[in-house]
């Protein structure tokens, strides 16, 4: 149970951690923390002709707390404001924005369209003029917007009805999901869906940012075409096929916008999915034999290809389409929450942790690692990092400085602490009352309708009326 796990605020030296992690059999790496001026992560990264001003980047994610068009409103405002704020240099994607209304995750998704187009541009603008502010120059900052079709995971009209678009018929996920072979996307509809992403990065473009992230992760509509073995047609089977979809994508943008960089945030290993068990502990689906639908795997459903070798295939051929830095992940929070977003609370409708949660970020930073010493000539972001706390800064830098990643990225933990990495850059003690302790309400309160933000530590959201709303539904659960 996840409870019983010791608590990383409990340890009070990096040397008690580090001795508790040796004795748990975790490899995660701490440093001791150098002067700001010698830490790895102040140090500048020229990248494309251009400098990045540190190691600290911002990863997307996604509000729920957009209009019901589709247009950012104040509240994502106030998101991203305080992500231009927050000291990193790189801004990675700012949010998970659709491509089109069918591909929304939930009403209140952020929609890359013309009737945004001007929201999207005065935000850009603003976040830029925030950084320069507070410190001194935005010449150094990179801002990029993902987009993404969610897919399998798509509700555009009402939060809880799932209306799937799915890759292939999946064994087990159809099941979970309640999904049949009628919601697979036809090869007609997938080319309108790659129109869509080369539409919302012309707008992107022209809004004012540096780059665009194309999600293959997380069990999202182009992460899936990667595992699909199954389908028929030129959007599945083999590898070339599986990536068709990336291809095509990037190809149509470098033709309808030229000069803007692609990314790519990727699921580098996916594993079996997971349900809750009669204990309420997660543990996998049924499977016999091999498991052939997990990207990334090694056929046990259960770990990651140590040559990674599909993977490492996909890096090299983004790289050919002019892709130079990516942002890594793992799993998938719909179906294997334990292992993307390692914590020690489960989500609300989600089940207790089968593993130690410092165990899954260590698989993180080691699927980053062995990925990075396979595609040397690419730039990584790591993630997974925020489940440990005040350690955070002690494995981000001991990951930079060797080799491990290019940049370590922050999600919950900027929704709880957004100036951490100006803290640290500027010498500050950590203030450990707005440390992110993965409770999860950030995730919660979109698993009820409401809008996403740190309900526990950030005043803000403490003081919404969802704050008491959340609070209520997490009493009568228990």
């Amino acid at each position: 149970m996840a409870n019983n796990y010791a608590k990383v605020a409990q340890f009070k030296t990096v040397d008690a951690f580090r001795a508790y992690l040796k004795e748990q059999g975790i490899a995660i790496g701490l440093a001791d923390l150098p002067p700001p001026e010698k830490s790895v992560m102040a140090q500048a990264l020229e990248y494309r002709g251009k400098t990045i001003g540190n190691r600290w980047a911002i990863l997307p994610m996604e509000g729920w707390d957009c209009t019901a068009d589709g247009a950012p409103s104040g509240f994502t405002r106030r998101r991203w404001l305080n992500f231009a704020a927050s000291g990193a240099k790189l801004i990675y994607g700012t949010e998970a924005a659709a491509v089109m209304h069918s591909g929304r995750s939930n009403p209140q998704q952020l929609l890359v369209a013309p009737h945004t187009a001007a929201a999207l541009t005065a935000i850009c603008r603003e976040m830029r003029q925030t950084h320069r502010e507070k410190f001194g120059t935005d010449e150094d900052l990179r801002i990029g917007l993902q987009l993404t079709h969610s897919g399998r995971y798509s509700h555009p009209n009402q939060a809880a009805v799932l209306e799937s678009v799915t890759a292939y018929s999946h064994p087990l996920l159809d099941v979970k999901f309640k999904n049949s072979a009628a919601n697979v996307v036809s090869d007609k509809e997938v080319k309108n869906i790659i129109d869509h992403f080369i539409r919302a990065a012309v707008i992107a473009q022209k809004a004012g940012f540096d780059f665009v992230d194309i999600k293959h992760a997380h069990g999202y509509l182009a992460h899936e075409f990667l595992s699909a073995v199954d389908r028929e047609g030129e959007y599945g089977g083999s590898f070339e096929n599986r990536t068709r979809f990336f291809r095509e994508i990037a190809a149509g943008i470098r033709n309808a916008a030229p000069g803007l960089e692609i990314s790519a945030r990727l699921s580098i290993f996916d594993i079996l999915p997971f349900i809750k068990g009669a204990d309420g502990v997660g543990q996998p689906m049924e499977w016999q034999g091999e498991y052939p639908y997990a990207f990334g795997g090694d056929g046990s459903g259960m770990n990651m290809d140590e040559n990674l070798t599909e993977p490492v295939k996909f890096v090299e051929m983004m790289q050919q389409y002019g892709v130079g830095m990516i942002c890594a992940t793992i799993g998938s929070p719909y179906y294997n929450v334990h292992m993307q977003r390692p914590a020690y609370y489960p989500v609300a409708d989600g089940y207790e942790m089968p593993e130690h949660p410092l165990y899954n970020v260590s698989r993180h930073i080691k699927a980053v690692h062995e990925l990075k010493k396979r595609c040397p000539g690419i730039k990584i972001i790591g993630s997974g990092y925020t489940c440990l706390q005040e350690y955070l800064p002690h494995a981000a830098e001991y990951a930079v400085a060797h080799d491990m990643t290019d940049f370590v990225g922050i999600g919950r933990m900027v929704l709880s602490y957004p100036e951490m990495p100006a803290d640290l850059l500027a010498g500050k003690p950590l203030n450990k009352c707005k440390i992110c302790r993965t409770f999860g309400d950030c995730t919660n309160a979109p698993r009820h309708g409401m809008i996403s933000g740190c309900y526990p530590l950030d005043h803000f959201y403490k003081q919404l009326p969802e704050a008491l709303k959340l609070k209520n539904i997490k009493e009568n659960q228990k």
